[in-house]
């Protein structure tokens, strides 16, 4: 049966990383035939993730799109209206964070962050929630953060977003559980992303990489359709960053 799954910033990162892992999927699961759409905002991350995935045997699709821009989300959502007409699963990843002390933060920090982590994210999620509900079926994964619940010092803006995305998650479920529909909110504490910039060795050794999220995100999809996972909170063993 093939499932149409959107990950939103599957270029990079943990976006990446579950996008491969719905593919090796496969192998274990021959009834599960992934049609991939992956975006991002470069091209070139795209077609590489692409190619990984289809040596994996799942079929895929990349749309290039910043939704951080609402063209860009209508675009995207639109895509998967005319081209598929369902939608199986949105994995809602894409998202940015600028840090700093409270004091440093501008209105340029705090829009760049606030138009991806939430604005594009509500619409996005506004607009293929609504096919759900019309097919009473579907899962929507909101890659949120252990900082959706828990302050950082250097973390201000970044952890306003994520709390407010913990918001529409609880609000989203309200209507959801009336549509059949499952609704499952991933928090991961510190993982070794792009987002992170340069990090030493020291500090790598204490992190997660990507593929920790990645495998119980597509583990939770793969559950019966009568039970949902609600909540996966994932932390390195050593507990939080300090300047997370």
């Amino acid at each position: 049966m093939k499932h149409v799954i959107l990950i939103t910033g599957a270029g990079k990162g943990i976006g990446r990383a579950i996008a491969l892992e719905f593919a090796r999927a496969i192998r274990h699961h021959p009834d599960f035939e992934p049609v991939l759409v992956l975006s991002s905002r470069t091209p070139a991350d795209l077609e590489a993730i692409s190619l990984e995935c289809r040596a994996e045997g799942a079929l895929t699709d990349t749309v290039t799109a910043d939704i951080s821009d609402m063209a860009d989300v209508r675009r995207l959502a639109n895509h998967i209206v005319e081209h598929y007409g369902r939608i199986d699963c949105l994995v809602n990843n894409a998202g940015v964070g600028r840090f700093g002390m409270l004091g440093d933060m501008t209105e340029e920090d705090f829009d760049y962050t606030m138009s991806t982590n939430l604005k594009g994210t509500f619409f996005l999620t506004q607009a293929l929630f609504a096919m759900m509900q019309r097919q009473r079926s579907g899962h929507i994964f909101f890659i949120t953060s252990v900082a959706a619940t828990k302050a950082f010092e250097h973390s201000s803006i970044y952890c306003m977003s994520k709390f407010g995305q913990r918001g529409l998650v609880e609000t989203l479920r309200l209507y959801a559980r009336k549509s059949n529909v499952r609704i499952t909110d991933v928090q991961p504490g510190a993982a070794l992303t792009p987002m992170w910039g340069e990090v030493n060795d020291e500090i790598q050794s204490l992190m997660m990489m990507p593929e920790d999220v990645a495998a119980p995100v597509v583990q939770a999809y793969l559950q019966p359709a009568r039970t949902v996972v609600e909540e996966i909170v994932l932390r390195p063993t050593g507990g939080d960053l300090q300047d997370e």
